[in-house]
């Protein structure tokens, strides 16, 4: 299967092929195709990457790691759960690794901008403020809780899947959004947004 054209030769382009279909490619030898993966979730590992170690250096580090051992392990990935939980979850031990090395963890919650030209004065206070109230809410909670509230809100990850990333139990991991919703809710009504 060597068809870079796409459309034009009967075949969608490569791009629309699931990862189960691209890594089955790469395994009996289309290893060139790899790049399709790392197209694909380069932007998010790199993300948890800055999450865990706060600087783009280090993240641009963790991210090569990453894939190098996603290249490396690609034949032990059975299929049996989606290939992004496999990755993330490669992803995840990887950054755990390193947080246990440094002893450091920074939600993405705190990269979050979020202003667009259209909005008043009034509003930019309004969010500013509602995000304090949620970064105060956060750094409140257990390194384990934001690692949840994370992969849940912001890799919209399903409980399943982070159960899969960071062998926490289903009900722990609800437990841990829950308790957080709660929370963030709370802070938020204490200062009136």
């Amino acid at each position: 299967m060597n068809h870079e054209a796409g459309a034009e030769d009967g075949f969608p382009p490569l791009e629309e092929f699931s990862d189960q279909f691209i890594v089955g490619q790469i395994i009996v030898g289309q290893k060139d195709l790899f790049r399709l993966l790392v197209q694909r979730y380069e932007r998010p590992v790199y993300g948890m990457g800055l999450s865990f170690f706060r600087n783009a250096e280090d993240a641009a580090d963790f991210t090569q790691e990453v894939f190098l051992k996603v290249y490396r392990n690609l034949s032990n990935f059975e299929g049996r759960s989606r290939f992004s939980t496999w990755l993330y979850k490669i992803a995840y031990n990887t950054a755990i690794n390193g947080v246990n090395r440094r002893k450091e963890y920074h939600s993405l919650a705190e990269d979050e901008a979020g202003t667009s030209d259209s909005d008043t004065p009034e509003r930019v206070l309004i969010r500013k403020a509602a995000k304090e109230a949620v970064l105060a809410s956060l750094t409140e909670l257990p390194e384990r809780y934001r690692v949840c509230i994370d992969l849940f809100f912001f890799y919209d990850r399903s409980y399943l899947e982070i159960e899969a990333i960071t062998g926490l139990p289903v009900n722990t991991i609800k437990s841990h959004v829950f308790r957080a919703k709660k929370l963030l809710r709370e802070k938020l009504e204490d200062i009136g947004v």
